[in-house]
Formats: C-alpha cells, structure tokens, sequence
C-alpha cells in the first residue's frame, strides 16, 4: 500500500492522499480510488495500464487526450434536454508535465478525474436503463462525430475486423481432430450458417458506402455511469480503445453485452438470451443522438 502511496504522489492534485483501494471490475487495467483530504475534488482514480494488451500505451495516451479534449470543447456549446449532465474523465498531469508515470519496474501509470454521484453496473436493469445505455453510446458518437479519426491512433489493429477472426477459427478448426459434442457441434453449424456476414461492414468501408470515426471501442454496459440520483446516464468511461473505427461496431458490441439479461460473466451459458425488447430500447435510446451526426 506504501507504494500505491508513493505512484498516487507522482500526480498534479489539490490534497492529502489519505485512502487508497481497488476500484471496479475490470479484467484489463488494475484500477484504485484515490480519496484526497481536500476542498475540491475528493477522489481521482490511479490506474496502471496493462501493457501485456496495450503494447503501445503512450499511444493510448495520446488517443485519450485528444478525444476527452475534443469533447470538452464540444460540451461548450452542445444542447442538452432540461436536467441533464454529461462528463467525461480528465487526464491528470505527472509532476513533470506528462500525461502517464513510468515506474522503475517499468509500469505505466495513469490518473484520472473521478465522477462523482454516479455509478455502473454489469447488466441492464430495466428497459429505462437500457435506453439511457443508448443514449450514452450515442452521445459519446455524437460528441466526437467532428473529430477527424485520422487524428487518432488505431492501438488495436484488427480487434473489430470479422473476416480476420474468421479466418483464424478457420484455420484452427481445420487442425481440431477431437470428438465434438452436440453443443460444440450447434455453435460450428451456427457460425457456418452466418459466414457470409462476415464481410458487410468491411465490404461497404470499402466501397465507400461507411466511414471510419472516432470510436468508443468497447461500450459495454459496464462502462456507462448512471447519475444516483435520476438514473440518467452521465459519461462513458474506459476510454483505452477510443480509435478510428465504424460506429457500427460499437453499436454491435453494444447490443451483444446489453441485451443478455444475465451478463457478460454468467457460467450459466444455456440460460443466456437475446433480449429483443432491451435491443429496442437501447436503440430508441441512441438513434435520436445519432441524429446529430
């Protein structure tokens, strides 16, 4: 705990560091809530970047700033409905002007702003959370619909490209010899029966049909913070995969972690479902923000 201490101290911020813990639930990032004895802001949140995952993570960095930059600006003049708030996380500054810490053992460390009076959960609460889940996405979309991606770093080239992972399952497949069980079986058929889609998105990028923007990258359900007190949505946070990409994909990824009533990290795989109604509330939650762009 000393040494969290010491890292949390590497960091510009108004206070005594007084309390320190883990925080959330993420399977990246090791992540801690840093409480400060201060006027101002209480609490910033101190994570070291897994660098396993993000072989470049200056470039994360890099992709954060301009893209919470970005939006800050936008929030100056963007038109919100009666009652309504949205943050985005700020990049603290290291004691020497850079935007991470590089300990002696070589971890990367990061600090953000911490948003108050909100928080997150694993799965979709009601059809109103999952509107507001929508409206966060489109949002965050809508926000960044005039940042030219090609300001942006792709830190994680190929991670949404279908027909590479096809080709990967194909390969691997043609080397499993083993028995296949009736369920393995239904999920090979499954594939199979959807492998021509495999191609529309990239087909369409490629005929200039869909464009690449500034993307979340990863907007699972998890990652959007619901005010407290009005259960409306606030932010959108984890911004380690912001990088130019097809809004489509994390529409998609949206609807995949949204719309399982039972969540991304059930062990009870045959009860997991597709739940239309929740897709549609997600989706009337973020075509009218879409409008926007």
């Amino acid at each position: 705990m000393e040494s969290l201490f010491a890292v949390a101290g590497q960091f510009r911020t108004q206070g005594k560091i007084i309390d320190i813990r883990e925080f959330g639930s993420g399977n990246i990032n090791n992540t801690f809530l840093v409480t400060l004895d201060a006027a101002g802001e209480k609490h910033f949140v101190l994570q070291s970047i897994n660098t396993q995952v993000f072989r470049r993570p200056e470039l994360v960095m890099q992709n954060m700033r301009i893209a919470t930059e970005h939006i800050h600006d936008r929030l100056e003049s963007f038109p919100f409905g009666a009652g309504r708030r949205w943050e985005v996380p700020r990049v603290l500054l290291a004691h020497d002007g850079r935007d991470h810490w590089l300990a002696p053992d070589g971890s990367f460390w990061r600090a953000l702003t911490f948003i108050e009076g909100s928080q997150s959960f694993d799965t979709i609460k009601d059809r109103h959370h999952a509107g507001e889940v929508g409206y966060a996405l489109g949002m965050f979309h809508a926000l960044l619909s005039d940042l030219p991606p090609g300001r942006l770093t792709d830190t994680l080239e190929g991670f949404h490209i279908t027909p590479r992972y096809r080709r990967h399952y194909n390969k691997v497949l043609v080397k499993q010899t083993a028995g296949r069980s009736p369920e393995v079986n239904y999920c090979l058929e499954f594939v199979d029966r959807r492998s021509a889609w495999a191609h529309v998105l990239e087909n369409a990028q490629a005929q200039g049909r869909l464009f690449l923007r500034a993307i979340h990258g990863d907007p699972k359900v998890n990652n959007i913070l619901m005010d407290n007190a009005t259960g409306q949505a606030v932010s959108i946070v984890d911004l380690d995969t912001v990088k130019p990409g097809l809004v489509h994909y994390d529409i998609g990824d949206c609807l995949r972690s949204g719309c399982n009533p039972l969540g991304e990290e059930t062990k009870e795989w045959e009860a997991v479902q597709f739940n239309p109604d929740l897709c549609r509330s997600i989706l009337q939650g973020y075509i009218p923000m879409a409008r926007e762009f």
